[in-house]
């Protein structure tokens, strides 16, 4: 059973991050789960937000910490920039801002457009098929180190995730394996992983099946839900679930070693360890009946 409990007394102090494409609703499932409301006119997130919130799951007072931020990192202009090229594969150094088209045409951006552009280069990161080269995607360099340094600091201590896609817009979804594959590569492998399809209210624009999210989160060894921030459905669940799995793996890796005073809280900068676990219980929990 999970309940609320003052935010100041707990056992253990879980963090969690957010990931997917922007617009997927990660800011509005956070929302409802801290704090029980909805902004229909939610803007998207720009750098790093977090709330918190303590629930008693069996028996211990688990403190979530859970951490968003924005599907698509907005970016300054600067002079000098990089130049990414998904033929090549190379990045290469470009004081110009120049768009190439796989065709080898090219064209200088105008100075009142670069902002615009600029703030979705990240996001084309994502959303461009790597094996398609179309587009030469274009990042300032400083831009570039200011991008790994939020992404290291984001994921740093993470023992939870929930990757959010949008039930009605396809690429979301299947931009999920390369939020996936950033996930894996800046945390432990075995890190705790719901799939989550949002939006499902909205059931007559849906364009990613229910069997579809299944299937990959079959394949990857993820959890899955399907969410409704609008309408409250099953958001509470998705969250409770992760912390029940995470707080599961550390009671078994506790009794395994014979760790009596485990209830602790962890002290300052302690990581909580999730490894060596396989990934059967990813599919089936191993806090299942």
């Amino acid at each position: 059973m999970a309940g609320y409990r003052a935010d100041d007394e707990y056992d253990y102090l879980f963090k969690l991050v957010l990931i997917g494409d922007s617009g997927v609703g990660k800011s509005n499932l956070l929302s409802r789960f801290t704090k029980n409301e909805f902004n229909l006119e939610s803007k998207s997130t720009i750098g790093v937000e977090f709330a918190t919130r303590s629930l008693n799951i069996d028996g211990k007072v688990i403190k979530a910490q859970i951490w968003d931020t924005a599907g698509q990192e907005s970016v300054e202009c600067f002079d000098e920039i990089l130049i990414w090229n998904f033929a090549s594969k190379i990045w290469k150094r470009q004081e110009t801002m120049i768009l190439a088209d796989d065709t080898g045409i090219q064209k200088k951006i105008p100075q009142a457009c670069r902002e615009h552009y600029m703030m979705h280069c990240l996001s084309l990161l994502h959303e461009i098929k790597t094996s398609v080269p179309l587009w030469t995607v274009l990042l300032p360099i400083r831009e570039m180190d200011r991008y790994r340094a939020i992404t290291s600091a984001y994921y740093r201590g993470a023992v939870g995730a929930l990757l959010v896609y949008d039930v009605t817009r396809k690429a979301t979804f299947e931009n999920a394996a390369r939020w996936l594959k950033e996930l894996r590569d800046h945390t432990d492998p075995n890190i705790v992983v719901m799939l989550i399809g949002n939006k499902s209210d909205l059931r007559h624009l849906v364009a990613v099946s229910s069997e579809e999210g299944k299937a990959f989160a079959e394949h990857e060894g993820l959890f899955f839900m399907e969410t409704s921030a609008l309408e409250a459905t099953n958001v509470d669940q998705a969250f409770t679930e992760v912390l029940t799995q995470i707080h599961c793996i550390v009671s078994k890796k506790a009794v395994e070693v014979g760790d009596h005073s485990a209830s602790a809280v962890p002290s300052q900068g302690q990581s909580i360890n999730i490894k060596n676990e396989g990934s059967t219980w990813k599919r089936m929990g191993c806090c299942s009946n």
